[in-house]
């Protein structure tokens, strides 16, 4: 069997267009929208325009109708260039409760919409202050008042609600002392922020511009209609959404790996010093080398989690291994890139600090690498529970 991957045409299609908005969006864009923590309102604008951010749209709600691999490309081409695709990505990754759960009304009145760039779902509010990754554990609450449900309790770490039209929320409906198992009783939202009362957002200043706040729900009332899927079945449903952003955040990752070696590349083979290139030497060439290999073999588990979403198998496993292969070998890349450069990788104007950061941040969100670890232990190698 022939295993080598060609690239379709549309996927090389998808990467020129990415290419050419991130010419007129350089880095010293980026730059002055992470020093003035902004949103970077017209690049989002530029690519809302091409109709990406409506991929995973069917096209009889006015998207493109493509599958989680090619909107891979999209953001992976976006990290490539430098830039970040933090901004834009939760709208590909909701879709897949929407679109697999969701009712035709609820299609039909939001998609065609969210595919224009008319209306934005680019909150995903799950966290919780005392829950963290412990979903089951969550607090929130939205109990049933005949045509509505009311919304009590505080989420953090949810990102873009400023810039968001739409959020899905995960909350629970059923008390965990009624129900037999904790991933039991939780329902998933999509819930139409617009003059909604009730709702407080606090931003929350981090070390990235990534749009963080938290999020507290004061009786708010949302239309019973606002209900994915059938009620109590909600954490089923977010699991396909959770693997999806582990696959696309992974594909990120690999996008920003090959920024930082192509910039650490040509940097070490132009910077002499004692009267040759410092690329020559062995100290330096190997480690850049080695996260090359790093983020190669974690693109090919990015491709194998990809395809098996796209089939509609199961692909837990592996969307959780290319995220931590894909976040790792991103992770070596910067600590390349910020060692050969010396101290021109502190400098802001070289933007290795920036990405650096930025790269960070995937060690931990959006699961930690621990986490990962203890999936693979317990669901792959059926190791005992370890927490």
């Amino acid at each position: 069997m022939n295993t080598v991957r060609q690239e379709s045409d549309l996927r090389r299609d998808l990467r020129s267009t990415v290419d050419r908005i991130c010419a007129d969006y350089p880095d010293e864009y980026w730059r002055e929208m992470d020093r003035d923590r902004r949103y970077p309102e017209k690049f989002v604008e530029a690519l809302t325009d091409t109709g990406c951010l409506g991929a995973l749209v069917p096209e009889e709600y006015g998207g493109l109708g493509l599958g989680l691999g090619d909107a891979s490309v999209i953001l992976e081409q976006i990290h490539a260039n430098g830039a970040n695709a933090g901004p834009v990505h939760a709208q590909l990754y909701t879709m897949g409760a929407v679109l697999r759960h969701g009712t035709e009304e609820q299609k039909r009145k939001y998609l065609p919409d969210i595919a224009a760039g008319t209306i934005r779902l680019q909150a995903f509010a799950i966290t919780e202050p005392t829950a963290g990754t412990d979903t089951t554990n969550l607090s929130t609450t939205a109990v049933r008042d005949g045509d509505t449900y009311v919304v009590n309790g505080q989420k953090v770490f949810i990102s873009r609600v400023q810039h968001s039209d739409l959020m899905l929320l995960l909350a629970r409906t059923t008390p965990k002392d009624q129900v037999r198992r904790k991933s039991e009783g939780l329902s998933v939202f999509l819930v139409d922020l617009r003059g909604l009362d009730g709702v407080t957002v606090n931003p929350i200043r981090t070390m990235v511009n990534h749009e963080t706040n938290e999020v507290f729900f004061d009786n708010v009332r949302i239309p019973a209609s606002s209900l994915v899927g059938e009620e109590g079945k909600g954490f089923t449903y977010i699991l396909d959404g959770m693997n999806a952003e582990r696959i696309l955040v992974a594909s990120e990752c690999i996008g920003d790996g090959r920024w930082f070696i192509e910039r650490t590349r040509r940097y070490v083979s132009e910077r002499v010093v004692f009267g040759r290139p410092i690329g020559a030497n062995q100290g330096v060439q190997f480690p850049i080398a080695r996260a090359h290999i790093n983020i190669e073999a974690a693109d090919l588990m990015r491709w194998r989690a990809c395809d098996l979403f796209d089939a509609g198998q199961e692909c837990g496993a592996e969307a959780n291994m290319a995220k931590l292969l894909a976040s790792e070998a991103s992770w070596e890349a910067a600590n390349a890139a910020i060692q050969f450069h010396g101290g021109y990788g502190m400098a802001e104007e070289y933007d290795i600090e920036r990405k650096f950061r930025e790269t960070r941040l995937y060690q931990i969100a959006p699961v930690s690498t621990n986490l990962i670890l203890s999936y693979v232990g317990q669901h792959v190698l059926k190791m005992p529970r370890s927490f």
